[in-house]
């Protein structure tokens, strides 16, 4: 059975090309939210392997929705994604938790990388 991942970002764009380069290699996407708010719940019902989360959204923002989801599941992977120019919320929500961080604009054999490695 393949890693199951659930996609977490504002953009609906961002969240499609994420997908896209998951399904390519071969991950399972069971799940996407449009916030963190929304990522938590979801969380719960879905029992992602991994998740990867936007830092900057509405509602409750990436590292707020790190710290709920680890709360609940002291196991959650979690990799974050961010722009340039975030590195202090980076390293804010790898000390939160989070296994690894991407940066947009997505790099499909980086995503592959982050997300492989989160995964062993």
């Amino acid at each position: 059975m393949s890693a199951t991942i659930m996609i977490v970002d504002d953009a609906a764009f961002m969240r499609m090309m994420l997908k896209d380069i998951l399904t390519k290699n071969g991950f399972t996407v069971i799940g996407e939210a449009e916030n963190g708010a929304v990522a938590v719940d979801k969380y719960m019902d879905l029992q992602p392997n991994l998740t990867i989360m936007d830092i900057t959204m509405p509602e409750m923002d990436g590292l707020q929705a790190v710290k709920e989801i680890r709360k609940r599941d002291a196991k959650a992977r979690i990799i974050m994604c961010s722009a340039m120019g975030q590195q202090s919320m980076v390293i804010e929500a790898i000390q939160s938790g989070a296994k690894d961080f991407i940066v947009k604009p997505f790099q499909a054999d980086r995503v592959v990388e982050a997300v492989t490695k989160a995964l062993k």
